[in-house]
This record gives structure tokens, C-alpha cells and sequence, in this order.
């Protein structure tokens, strides 16, 4: 599995989701319960930011992590953190290079490989958010959504709950197409609708 050209797919997918949002569109509520679409936004801005700078070895500090700008056009924010981090992940020996992830623990490190999985499976979930919440289809590319199954699949249930990252997995039909097993398997509710505004 070529787990860096996924992630770009992943990352195209969810430009795709992004360049479609409209400023009214930034106070609506996502599936993601603390954010509003402009929060999710700015968390994607700084996924970004943060695992390229934890590629080049300085991911400790929360604050790389936290510190996406949106400015006047979020999808030009995005566009911009999605050529910081491509540019990374495309360096030489970055697949064994050691990645801080703070988010998941003090401490935590994982090789690039892995990392770059998580970064994976957070933009293909993420690009659902999006879509779901301005209502816009959701088709990711078969390969991409058995690359983020495969990621999901290893998430652990212990720390999942309210205010993690995710939540507890949800129960669906054996037979549910790849794409609601993937959202279930993370927490996600694959009937959840915005509310009337």
C-alpha cells in the first residue's frame, strides 16, 4: 500500500469538500459535537501544520498543533497547509522517521508509516464531516476507504468517549456499504443530519 499517495487522495477529497463551503456555512454545527464547520476547518488547517512540522521532528509542543489560521479564506488556509504537508510527507526516509503525536498521549511517537495512516484516516473521515454537514456527496475512492478501514479497524476502544478524538464505535448492519462501516467504526453516526437552522 502506498500509503502516501492515499493520503493525497485523502487530502484531495477533502479540498474537494472545503472548496465547496460558503461563508454562511462556517457557524453550522458538524458531526464533530465541539465544532462548528469554521472549528473543523481550523482543526484541519492545523492537522496539517502540525504533522509537518512533527515530520521534521519538533511535534512535541501542543501548540503546533493548535495553531491553524483560516484567515479570509479557509479554503485557501487549507490549500495552503495541504502543500506544507504533502512537501513533508514527500521526503526521503520520512515512513521511519519518528512522529510526535501529542493528541494521543505525552510522549507518543509513532514511525512516519503509521503516522501518515492516522493522517489518512483523519481527512477521509474529516471530508464526511464536511460534506454531511453543507450537503454535498460523500464518494471516496474504494481504495482509500479500505486504506482508512484498515486504520480504523486498529483504533482502540479504551479512550474513546465524550471530548476524545473518537467516539465509541457504532453498531451496523454486516452488510452496510465500506464507507458507513468506516464512520461507525470511529463513532460516527452514518444517518446524522444538520439541525434546521
Amino acid at each position: 500500500m502506498d500509503i502516501r499517495r492515499l493520503d493525497r487522495q485523502a487530502l484531495l477529497l477533502t479540498g474537494e469538500m472545503v472548496s465547496r463551503v460558503k461563508t454562511d456555512h462556517l457557524r453550522l454545527a458538524t458531526p464533530c459535537a465541539d465544532w462548528t464547520l469554521y472549528g473543523l476547518l481550523r482543526h484541519l488547517v492545523s492537522q496539517n501544520e502540525g504533522f509537518t512540522t512533527s515530520a521534521r521532528g519538533a511535534g512535541e509542543p501542543w501548540a503546533v498543533w493548535r495553531d491553524g489560521d483560516l484567515g479570509d479564506d479557509p479554503a485557501a488556509a487549507y490549500e495552503a497547509s495541504v502543500e506544507e504537508v504533502t512537501a513533508a510527507f514527500a521526503e526521503d526516509d520520512v515512513l521511519e522517521r519518528r512522529f510526535a503525536l501529542p493528541e494521543v498521549g505525552e510522549g507518543f511517537a509513532v514511525p512516519g508509516r503509521i503516522a501518515i495512516g492516522f493522517h489518512l484516516l483523519d481527512y477521509v473521515v474529516h471530508a464526511w464531516d464536511v460534506a454531511v454537514t453543507i450537503g454535498v456527496p460523500w464518494e471516496p475512492a474504494a481504495e482509500l476507504t479500505t486504506a482508512a478501514l484498515r486504520v480504523a479497524a486498529l483504533v482502540p476502544d479504551e479512550g474513546r468517549g465524550a471530548g476524545a478524538a473518537f467516539r465509541r464505535r457504532m453498531a451496523v448492519p454486516d452488510d452496510a456499504p465500506p464507507g458507513e462501516r468506516l464512520l461507525a467504526l470511529l463513532g460516527r453516526d452514518p444517518s446524522w443530519t444538520p439541525a434546521p437552522c
